[in-house]
């Protein structure tokens, strides 16, 4: 996506997952449920909420990525399901087996051996960890909404916000959009697809399953991270 700037990539994400979001709620039958969403004061701010946490994970995400620190971007996927857990544990009253504590463990212990190697304090590692663990506990606050109008609310109340910035970005003559050649048009508008693919997967989960399992499971994403 380079030379598009972060604020830039994740504005159009925005915006790209709401368009992608538009298709599915009538497709998926959803738009009884979009506005019975949106005449609930509580969910609404519940939802919004979690809008602006996942809006702070991806634009640090991406920064990470594009200021080549994708290593700490993925110690701080391994801290996010320490920190789901703990919120499971504390806010939702879950429960743990104690084969699950040692787990836990052994995982945290883990983290502050890579912590100590890495050498630094991993802060946007550890941005990325609470943004993400704090969205899955709104979710769970949010109860049972269908992953699509859940997705599709918090991209509708940070749409402004993206345009916005959009527009600030065309005023300065920093929007790459249009400039950079049909393939750098097509990448940005497919990040609307790979972003709401796998939160409607997460947002259908967070309504069925313990946060503390969802943090357990969510090991896979660091790893193939670390991988790449």
């Amino acid at each position: 996506t380079a030379p598009a700037s972060p604020l830039e990539i994740v504005a159009e994400r925005v915006l790209f997952t709401l368009l992608f979001c538009a298709f599915l709620i009538p497709a998926t039958r959803q738009v009884q449920s979009l506005i019975a969403v949106l005449r609930r004061p509580r969910k609404l701010l519940v939802l919004g909420a979690a809008g602006l946490l996942i809006f702070c994970n991806w634009l640090l995400y991406v920064i990470a990525t594009t200021s080549h620190n994708v290593m700490e971007a993925s110690l701080g996927y391994y801290i996010n399901p320490i920190v789901s857990v703990a919120l499971g544990v504390l806010f939702l009253g879950e429960k743990l087996r104690p084969l699950q504590w040692a787990g836990i463990a052994v995982a945290a212990l883990a983290v502050l051996v890579m912590c100590f190697f890495y050498g630094s304090v991993p802060w946007l590692g550890l941005g990325l960890a609470f943004s993400f663990g704090l969205y899955g506990l709104l979710k769970k606050y949010a109860g049972a909404v269908p992953s699509v109008v859940s997705l599709s609310v918090e991209t509708l109340v940070l749409a402004p916000m993206a345009a916005l910035l959009l527009a600030h970005l065309a005023r300065r003559g920093d929007l790459t959009l249009f400039t950079e050649g049909q393939a750098h048009f097509w990448i940005l508008a497919a990040s609307g697809l790979v972003t709401a693919v796998p939160l409607l997967l997460f947002a259908s989960a967070a309504s069925k399953v313990p946060l503390s399992l969802i943090g357990m499971i969510q090991y896979l994403t660091p790893t193939m991270q670390f991988l790449l």
